[in-house]
């Protein structure tokens, strides 16, 4: 664990990661606010990872936008979902985190969240809207959040 989680975790507050789905965030039918999302995983503890994932396609306006509100933007011209699925699951086997904040529609990342509930980390999964939440996910986490319905 790195210095950061370990005096975290010495202070008692848990170390939040937070991983935005950006192609599937992202979109025209949603709004989402990169402020909103640092907000709600800290509710959860002191956030100690945030990343934000795109594939080649994000605009720099975009990622100048995650990067000034304190994102690690991680683009790939590979799979998006691939990447931050393999992400997460490090910083949970790793013990880098105590709760991992989901931020996506896709199923995709149902296995992250059963692993990281294997390994005793709080889940919670952040659907874009609506009409964008995966009742997998949903189901899955421990906690689950739709923008624009839980505030």
């Amino acid at each position: 664990m790195d210095l950061l989680g370990t005096l975290v975790n010495r202070d008692g507050d848990p170390g939040v990661g937070v991983f935005v789905d950006g192609p599937n965030v992202f979109r025209d039918e949603f709004d989402v606010d990169l402020d909103d999302l640092r907000a709600i995983a800290s509710e959860e503890g002191v956030v100690v990872t945030a990343r934000l994932y795109f594939d080649e396609h994000a605009t720099p306006a975009l990622i100048q936008a995650g990067e000034a509100r304190g994102f690690e933007v991680v683009t790939t011209s590979g799979d998006v979902d691939v990447r931050l699925a393999v992400d997460a699951t490090a910083a949970v086997t790793a013990g880098e985190i105590d709760v991992l904040v989901i931020v996506s529609r896709d199923t995709d990342f149902k296995p992250v969240l059963e692993r990281a509930a294997r390994e005793g980390v709080r889940t919670v999964a952040v659907a874009p809207g609506a009409h964008g939440r995966s009742d997998a996910l949903q189901n899955t986490a421990q906690r689950a959040l739709t923008l624009g319905e839980d505030g």
